[in-house]
């Protein structure tokens, strides 16, 4: 036997393990999961017409509103912009004349509802965020105002290259003269420069209003029966004479507001009523579209059984405007012809024409055809034609 083994039996040895180790500590319990904000039932917006009860705004207004399929949601997304296209398409859409003060009543009730769902702690993006319907709606406006304004921006770079080379081959001392005294001339000055008769011919194509910003273009006229509805991306002309009753609505405001400041009022509808509608959102309505046609507008004024015959012949012929437009002159020379050719007291004794300026072009065919007439009467052995 082995000393050692011996040794070791004697002698058993044993590890020393020490204190016995202490249990690991237990995983710390996982973080509550923090579960989103629920929005709170009050914080939604609420109807439309909750939302402008109070404000001044029709409920008739509302109900255009609505088939355009505009809801609260979606005016509390939509910018200044987006409203004025809005209030736009229901001109243009339904013929709805939206009031001064439903304009601003609208755009205060949206102002105190967005303030009520910020305190409640709701969220909306302002935006861009229509409805489908409403992007419907809007998307031809924007596209043919985008079109415009690329066109206006392509012709304006024209009309500056052409000034620049213009000045520098030098202008003619009498231009200098007439540049210099139009910048010194004074502000009143030119807010009441309403163009008398020059303006009547212009094109639709020219900037109207003051704005500042790309005019709002509205699709072409067509040549269209009374009582009937354009189709397609066009507009007849039940809504041509619309705008004119328009305008005279905006000279009655810009009358009383003009009057509660104690300064002088306009008489017609000048520059400052132009501005004034284009303030107010009706950017459609501008000075030369106006101008171009106040004369078939006084034709449907003064006759308005021989303005419906001429649409009528003009749509079965299948004419165009500009057409129609030209021949809506002689039967206006025919009616001065019967006051001693003076279409200046013939507007002027209508009501609604006598806010306008007779354009040129009508006061020239008077003039010639009263030359004529007198010419005829001279020949034939008879007096002068009686004066009105």
């Amino acid at each position: 036997m082995d000393p050692n083994d011996a040794f070791s039996a004697a002698h058993p040895f044993r590890w020393d393990l020490g204190p016995p180790a202490h249990a690991p500590p237990p995983p710390p319990p996982p973080a509550p999961q923090l579960l989103p904000h629920a929005p709170l039932v009050n914080a939604a917006p609420r109807e439309l017409e909750d939302l402008v009860a109070g404000y001044g705004v029709r409920p008739s207004t509302v109900a255009r509103i609505s088939e355009l399929g505009f809801t609260a949601s979606t005016l509390l997304g939509m910018t200044e912009r987006e409203l004025d296209d809005m209030m736009a398409a229901l001109a243009g859409l339904f013929h709805w004349d939206v009031l001064l003060g439903e304009r601003f009543g609208l755009r205060a009730a949206l102002r105190a509802e967005r303030g009520r769902v910020m305190s409640l702690g709701g969220r909306f993006h302002t935006g861009s965020t229509l409805d489908a319907a409403s992007q419907e709606v809007l998307s031809d406006e924007r596209d043919a105002a985008a079109s415009g304004g690329m066109a206006e921006g392509e012709a304006g770079r024209r009309m500056a290259m052409a000034g620049k080379k213009k000045g520098k081959n030098g202008g003619t001392r009498k231009g200098k003269k007439a540049r210099r005294k139009k910048e010194l001339r004074p502000l009143d000055v030119l807010d009441d420069d309403n163009d008398g008769d020059g303006g009547s011919e212009s094109t639709e194509s020219s900037a109207g209003g003051s704005g500042g910003g790309v005019r709002q273009r509205e699709h072409p006229f067509v040549v269209t029966e009374p009582g009937e509805v354009a189709r397609a991306k066009k507009n007849g002309l039940d809504y041509l004479f619309h705008l004119y009753e328009q305008c005279r609505v905006f000279l009655l405001q810009v009358q009383s507001i003009a009057k509660l400041g104690g300064h002088k009022s306009p008489t017609k509808v000048t520059n400052q009523v132009f501005r004034y509608a284009n303030k107010c959102g009706a950017s459609y309505i501008n000075k030369p579209k106006m101008r171009h046609y106040v004369h078939c507008y006084a034709l449907h004024c003064l006759d308005e059984e021989a303005s419906n015959a001429l649409r009528r012949a003009y749509k079965a012929r299948g004419e165009n405007v500009g057409a129609w437009r030209q021949a809506c002159y002689a039967p206006l020379v025919d009616i001065a012809a019967r006051h001693g050719f003076d279409i200046d007291a013939v507007f002027a004794a209508h009501p609604r024409l006598a806010i306008w300026y007779v354009p040129t072009r009508l006061r020239q065919l008077c003039h010639q055809a009263r030359g004529n007439h007198a010419h005829a009467h001279a020949a034939a052995g008879l007096p002068p034609p009686p004066m009105f």
